[in-house]
C-alpha cells in the first residue's frame, strides 16, 4: 500500500448509479486514482499459485446492489472474491446481513439497540398464530427489498404468507409518528455522521421513501445525542463502513427501522446540501494507506458531482450486450401479501403503468390500495378511476416491485398488462409470443 503516493480506489459497481459516479469523482478530486470495477474491465486470474486482480487497485468500496436481483448470491460471491484480495469497505458478509431486514433487526436487537417487534416464520400457521400481538394494523414486508417496495400495511384479519414470490416475508409492529408519517435517515461514514434528514411520506402514502415521492428536510442540526449514538452504533454493530440508518420515534422512544448499505445520496443532498461521496472516498483512501485533506473533503461535500467519471471503462464490441428481450406475450409471476400466480401477460409500451385483473389481485392479496388513478382507454370519452396497489412482478430472472392499477380484465385475453414501468428495462419483440402454438415436430 502507498505510504505517501496516490492510492488507487476501486468502486465495485456493475450499475450506473449517481452514487457510484460521485464517489469515483470525489476520489479523483482528492488527488488519488479512481477505478470503476465493472464487467468491461474486472478480471481475477489464478496462475501458478498466484491470484491477480484487474484492474490492480489498493482498496475497494463495495457498491454492489443486491436487493433488486433474483439471485443476490451471485453478486455476493463476486464481492467476496474481490474482498479476499483487497481491503474492502462494506465487506460482503456485512452487506448481505444489512440488506436482509430481519437479519439486521435480529443483530441490532441482540446488541441492545431498539427495533420494532417482528416475527419471521417459515410456516404460514406459525406466522399467523401470533398475528394479534402486532395490533389492529401491522407492517408486512419482504426480508429483502428496496425503495419501499415489498412493504404493506395489513389489517388484523388479513392472513399473510411466509413468502412473497421467492422471498421470505415477516410481520413487524407498526410504529406511528404523530401527524404525517415520517422517519429520519442518518448517513454514517466511519464513526461520523455526515448528514441527516427527516423524510415525510407523500400524500396518501405511509412510506417515507424518496423514491416514492417522499419529501425531505434537513435534520443534521436537530439530532439528539441518543439518536446520534444509536445511528453510529448500528453501523458499527453491523460492521458497515458507511450506511443510511433509518430511525423512527414512537411512544416508547426511538428505534431503528432499517439499515441501507447502499443508501442513495440524492435525497440527502436535496435536504442538506451535503454529499456523502467525498467522506466515503476519504475513508477508502485512508484505508488504502493514503492521506486526505479534511478541509478539501468539506469543500467537495458542498456539491454532488455525479457526472460520468473519466475512469469509466470503454465498452468493447464483445461486451456491448443487448437488453434482455421479452415478447408480445410473456409468462410472468405476480406476487402479493398472500400468494403468487403464474399468468400470461401482454406487453404494451403505450401504457405507462402495469395493470392486473381484479381476480388475480384478490388471489395474490394485492393491496392495500395506495392511491387511485384515472385511465382513459379505447373509445371511452370519460376516464375511469382505478385503484393502485403494490405488486411484485417476476419477468425471467428479474423482479420488479411496481404500483399497478387494478381493473376487470375478464373480457380480455390476458390478466396482466406490462406497462413501461417494467418494459423500460427490456427490448420488446412483438413477434415472440409465450402462448404461440408449438410447431416443433418430434
Amino acid at each position: 500500500m502507498p505510504d505517501d503516493g496516490p492510492v488507487t480506489v476501486g468502486v465495485l459497481s456493475l450499475h450506473n448509479s449517481k452514487e457510484t459516479k460521485a464517489i469515483l469523482n470525489a476520489v479523483e478530486d482528492l488527488g488519488h486514482e479512481p477505478a470503476w470495477l465493472r464487467k468491461e474491465n474486472l478480471a481475477v486470474r489464478i496462475q501458478d499459485g498466484t491470484v491477480s486482480l484487474e484492474p490492480d487497485v489498493d482498496v475497494v468500496a463495495n457498491r454492489m446492489l443486491l436487493t433488486n436481483t433474483e439471485q443476490p448470491a451471485e453478486g455476493l460471491g463476486l464481492a467476496a472474491t474481490v474482498a479476499a484480495l483487497r481491503p474492502m469497505l462494506n465487506p460482503p458478509e456485512a452487506t448481505m446481513r444489512a440488506i436482509h431486514k430481519f437479519a439486521t433487526a435480529a443483530r441490532l436487537s441482540d446488541a441492545g439497540i431498539p427495533v420494532p417487534d417482528a416475527l419471521l416464520a417459515l410456516g404460514s400457521e406459525r406466522l399467523n398464530r401470533d398475528r394479534e400481538a402486532f395490533g389492529e394494523v401491522a407492517v408486512y414486508k419482504t426480508a429483502i427489498g428496496t425503495h419501499g417496495g415489498g412493504t404493506w400495511k395489513v389489517d388484523f384479519d388479513e392472513p399473510v404468507n411466509p413468502q412473497v414470490g421467492h422471498r421470505y416475508a415477516f410481520l413487524q409492529s407498526l410504529v406511528e409518528s404523530e401527524g404525517r408519517p415520517r422517519d429520519r435517515r442518518v448517513y454514517v461514514v466511519g464513526d461520523e455522521i455526515r448528514g441527516a434528514m427527516t423524510r415525510h411520506a407523500a400524500e396518501g402514502d405511509w412510506r417515507t421513501n424518496v423514491a416514492l415521492g417522499g419529501a425531505v428536510e434537513d435534520a443534521s442540526g436537530d439530532l439528539s445525542a441518543e439518536v446520534r449514538e444509536m445511528a453510529i452504533e448500528a453501523a458499527d454493530v453491523l460492521e458497515l463502513d458507511y450506511a443510511g440508518i433509518d430511525l423512527i420515534e414512537g411512544e416508547n422512544g426511538w428505534s431503528v427501522l432499517e439499515v441501507n448499505p447502499t443508501a442513495g445520496f440524492k435525497g440527502l443532498f436535496r435536504a442538506t446540501g451535503r454529499s456523502a461521496a467525498p467522506a466515503i472516498a476519504k475513508l477508502a483512501i485512508e484505508r488504502g494507506g493514503g492521506t486526505v485533506d479534511e478541509e478539501r473533503v468539506r469543500e467537495l461535500s458542498a456539491t454532488l458531482d455525479d457526472s460520468v467519471p473519466a475512469c469509466k471503462p470503454r465498452v468493447s464490441s464483445m461486451d456491448r450486450g443487448e437488453p434482455t428481450v421479452v415478447g408480445y406475450t410473456e409468462e410472468v409471476v405476480v406476487s402479493g401479501t398472500t400468494g403468487s400466480e403464474s399468468v400470461l401477460a401482454k406487453s404494451d409500451t403505450g401504457a405507462a403503468r402495469t395493470s392486473i385483473d381484479t381476480k388475480v389481485a384478490a388471489t395474490i392479496g394485492a393491496g392495500p390500495i395506495q392511491s387511485m388513478t384515472r385511465v382513459k382507454s379505447g373509445s371511452q370519452k370519460a376516464a375511469k378511476s382505478r385503484p393502485v396497489v403494490d405488486v411484485v412482478v417476476g419477468v425471467g430472472g428479474d423482479r420488479h416491485t411496481v404500483s399497478a392499477s387494478v381493473e376487470d380484465r375478464s373480457h380480455m385475453d390476458y390478466p396482466v398488462l406490462l406497462g413501461r414501468d417494467i418494459l423500460e428495462n427490456y427490448q420488446v419483440d412483438i413477434r415472440r409470443r409465450a402462448d404461440a402454438a408449438d410447431e416443433t415436430e418430434e
